[in-house]
């Protein structure tokens, strides 16, 4: 395929509620005809029981998606219904994990290979203290500043985990593989880009940002497009009650 999404590896990021996205994601998947989708929001596990050609409710159920903290999965099948014939992947971090990267640290929770994806070394102190800043401003002030260390690492997890199952997947399918994941995690300055060059700099990266009424995400994409905005309560309102 020609065009901006021809790349080895495309990541499709994402505002997880905004339907908008979802459908452009769709539509890309469709062109790209991928041969296998990496799914944040999937662990290895849930993404053994896909189904193909599966409708919403069975598909749901089978990843137990309605128990799993996501938006709407109407918003979602689109995107397994675009490559009917493309293998799915999961490369959420397990909580088990997370929790193990708070208590002994972003190397020893990522397990083998982490010094390759650069996860033994420390961010520098002015992008470590922007991604507390935003980490902060993503919880509305509300977290104790000693915790944001810790949230920023398993931010860094996350990342290299993407990178890491999306690379694993390049290996075994040949490619092109798409990645659905939020905004995030695709920007090329902080996200699973950054990993995957590190760790493959032989492979070929796209990355997609979407924002919404004319806002970019926050980062910087390789490609960024615009949809409409969606109503949204206030985020706050929760740390409030």
């Amino acid at each position: 395929m020609a065009g901006p999404f021809s790349a080895d590896i495309v990541v499709l990021g994402e505002a997880h509620d905004n339907p908008h996205h979802h459908a452009r994601q769709a539509e890309i998947v469709a062109e790209v005809e991928p041969a296998a989708l990496v799914f944040e929001m999937l662990t290895e596990t849930q993404a053994l029981a896909y189904i193909p050609g599966a409708d919403v409710a069975t598909l749901a159920a089978a990843f137990e998606w309605d128990i799993s903290g996501w938006p709407d999965f109407e918003m979602y099948h689109p995107i397994f219904a675009a490559a009917p014939d493309a293998q799915v992947f999961g490369a959420a971090v397990p909580r088990t994990a997370a929790r193990q990267a708070m208590t002994d640290g972003l190397a020893s929770a990522f397990g083998s290979g982490a010094e390759a994806y650069g996860l033994t070394t420390p961010l520098e102190s002015t992008e470590q203290e922007a991604r507390e800043a935003l980490q902060m401003t993503a919880h509305c002030d509300a977290l104790p500043e000693d915790i944001l260390p810790a949230m920023v690492d398993i931010q860094r997890l996350r990342d290299a985990q993407l990178a890491k199952i999306a690379l694993k997947v390049f290996e075994l399918t040949g490619g092109p593989v798409i990645v659905i994941t939020g905004n995030g995690h695709a920007r090329t300055d902080w996200g699973m880009p950054v990993y995957l060059k590190r760790s493959a700099p032989e492979v070929s990266i796209t990355a997609l940002g979407q924002g919404e009424a004319g806002v970019a995400p926050t980062g910087t994409f390789d490609v960024v497009e615009y949809t409409d905005s969606i109503e949204r309560e206030d985020p706050c309102l929760a740390f409030k009650s």
